[in-house]
């Protein structure tokens, strides 16, 4: 339940100072600005995908995956590329961030 706060409980000044610290990190957070990448072919070995993200990318992950393989990043994050390496030819959905 919502406390209900009367004008002389806290100042609007002292509530928006307290929502900000709690709120901007959340709003903060880099995975609230993924860019979905949709169909991506992967081949048996290396796969290099532009992540359209413009900038230094800080992580990604796989939403979807139509096969069973096992994926990881094999080069470095830069500010055009993933690199991935896949055990199996697969189509995934990717999220970039």
């Amino acid at each position: 339940m919502l406390k209900q706060f009367k004008t002389d409980d806290l100042s609007l000044s002292l509530l928006q100072s307290s929502w900000s610290s709690d709120l901007n990190p959340l709003i903060a957070n880099p995975v609230n600005s993924v860019n979905v990448l949709k169909n991506i072919s992967l081949k048996i070995g290396s796969n290099v995908i532009n992540h359209k993200l413009g900038r230094n990318m800080q992580g990604w992950f796989i939403t979807d995956i139509d096969g069973v393989a096992t994926i990881y990043r094999s080069a470095p994050m830069n500010d055009l590329t993933l690199t991935l390496t896949s055990s199996a030819a697969v189509t995934i959905q990717l999220g970039v961030f």
